[in-house]
């Protein structure tokens, strides 16, 4: 019988690794200490078009993506003149947006849905982890209602998981900004912008600090503003100067404030994602700011990632040190996200005079000066990470991964980058195709080899006689291109021998890897 795994957190990050578990036929259990789920304030509000494919993996996707807005364009502003706008590419033909608007609740509550018509997992609310103790062959973890057992645990204790991180031995290392973001929700009736994302740099209704505003479901909008660290909500409420403050965003029209709330944004990741038989995932192992929308989408990409690794090790199709890429993909995705948020919260929040006196500079030229326009950082949005460096990925120098994109693009399929989506024959999707496990594509003038194990050979002329796979791909007649489970690019070699040694090196069999 497969192994059980513990997840210890019934947020989307937790509970989206307990469904991919599920389909790969492993039972799980879900701790969570909370009694109920919390049902306020829209939290994580913009998911992305991978996001939304790797739910859709597990029957929820298109569940999710209706609920929310759907917004394809990022309009940028300084004070009341417009900068530019970011259209989001595609190079194939996802049946989803870049990205769509949804609150949290909304997300777990379609979650929560899938997991209770799924009968391999069981999820304990009131259930707080006191410890954790590791052996050679499983995991034990404490609560007041006992211990229970499991071959491994998943901790996605969230940001306020210090005393797991404690128990497992782990830092938390990174910075928290100075100044303060009032988020406030906001039901009302705007003119204008349901497909938008707008971010304003020092407008007059701010001055000296920015506001962004997101349209959301149900005539709702999600506006926030940047506050000074001595920033009072009960005090601002209680003089009327919340409502003043919204006013200046949208006049005199009557709203309903449905939630708010003040943040100190935090930047901090864990040092190791993998502790023996526990992986770390979601915001227990990385804190973000907000701008770019990269914590929960990072979060639910962790547990793709630790999902089909697990599931490949328990079912006996890789040995446990697979699950050290686990540490050494995400780990680097969160260095990433890490990067470039910190990045864009200088920005934001200019640290020194002369960072202040950049940006100034920056803003009054981009206008007209694409160069300038491209220095403006108000958050790069979410994107896949591109595990390039894996010790899982086999290179191929003819696609040398060429760097981060231009904002608002994607990378050109190439070992290591998530493969483009476009449907294939048997109303399928090529990213669907490739989360049934591992898949070799065959170009025309390849031959067919023979593999093993939770492989699957397509040939590519017979997915798709048309055309349209080998254009998105730019695949040459003699490839072969390995998918991992989770949609990214393993290699694209040209001959036999070099696919068994990629297929190795993707099941972690190669010795230098043990």
């Amino acid at each position: 019988m497969t192994g059980r795994v513990l997840v210890l957190g019934a947020g989307p990050v937790g509970q989206t690794t307990a469904l991919l578990l599920a389909r790969w036929g492993v039972p799980v259990t879900v701790l969570d200490a909370r009694p109920r789920r919390d049902a306020v304030g829209s939290k994580a509000i913009c998911q992305q078009r991978d996001v939304l494919d790797v739910w859709d993996s597990v029957g929820v996707g298109r569940a999710i993506a209706e609920r929310g807005v759907t917004w394809t364009t990022a309009r940028t502003f300084h004070r009341d003149r417009e900068l530019f706008s970011t259209r989001f590419a595609d190079r194939g033909r996802s049946v989803f947006p870049p990205f769509v608007n949804v609150s949290q609740s909304e997300t777990e509550a379609v979650l929560d849905a899938a997991i209770a018509a799924e009968p391999l997992v069981d999820v304990r609310w009131g259930h707080r982890v006191t410890d954790i103790a590791q052996s050679a062959t499983g995991v034990e973890v404490s609560t007041a209602h006992g211990v229970l057992t499991s071959s491994f645990a998943v901790a996605c204790p969230g940001a306020r998981g210090d005393d797991v991180r404690a128990m497992l031995g782990l830092r938390f290392d990174g910075e928290s900004f100075d100044d303060c973001f009032l988020i406030c929700d906001l039901r009302t009736d705007l003119p204008g912008g349901r497909t938008e994302r707008r971010f304003y740099f020092d407008p007059a209704w701010n001055p000296g600090r920015q506001v962004l505003i997101h349209p959301c479901p149900d005539s709702t909008y999600r506006v926030d503003w940047q506050v000074p660290p001595d920033f009072d909500l009960a005090a601002e409420e209680a003089s009327g100067g919340l409502d003043r403050r919204i006013r200046r965003v949208i006049g005199e029209r009557p709203y309903e404030l449905r939630w708010r709330s003040v943040y100190r944004f935090q930047s901090r990741v864990v040092d190791r994602m993998r502790v023996g038989r526990v992986l770390v995932a979601g915001d227990g192992a990385h804190l973000v700011s907000p701008f770019g929308a990269r914590g929960l989408n990072s979060g639910v990409l962790d547990a793709e990632n630790a999902a089909w690794k697990l599931a490949f090790v328990l079912r006996g199709w890789a040995p446990a040190h697979l699950l050290e890429s686990y540490h050494d993909e995400r780990h680097a995705a969160a260095r990433e996200n890490l990067e470039v948020t910190a990045a864009t919260m200088r920005f934001l929040v200019p640290g020194t005079p002369e960072e202040a006196r950049y940006r100034e500079d920056v803003l009054e030229r981009a206008a007209a000066d694409p160069d300038a326009r491209a220095a403006v950082d108000s958050g790069r949005l979410a994107e896949p990470f591109w595990y390039v460096d894996s010790p899982l990925t086999t290179p191929d120098p003819r696609r040398p991964f060429p760097g981060r994109p231009a904002r608002g693009d994607v990378p050109v399929p190439a070992p290591g980058v998530l493969v483009p989506d476009c449907p294939v024959t048997g109303a399928r999707r090529l990213r669907e195709l490739a989360r049934t496990g591992v898949t070799v594509l065959v170009a025309p003038a390849a031959a067919t080899p023979a593999v093993e194990g939770p492989v699957t050979v397509h040939r590519i002329d017979e997915l798709d006689p048309g055309g349209l796979l080998t254009e998105v791909l730019g695949a040459r007649p003699d490839e072969y291109w390995v998918l991992r489970p989770d949609a990214h690019v393993a290699a694209v070699v040209t001959t036999v021998a070099d696919l068994t040694t990629a297929l190795g090196r993707l099941f972690a069999r190669e010795e230098a890897y043990a």
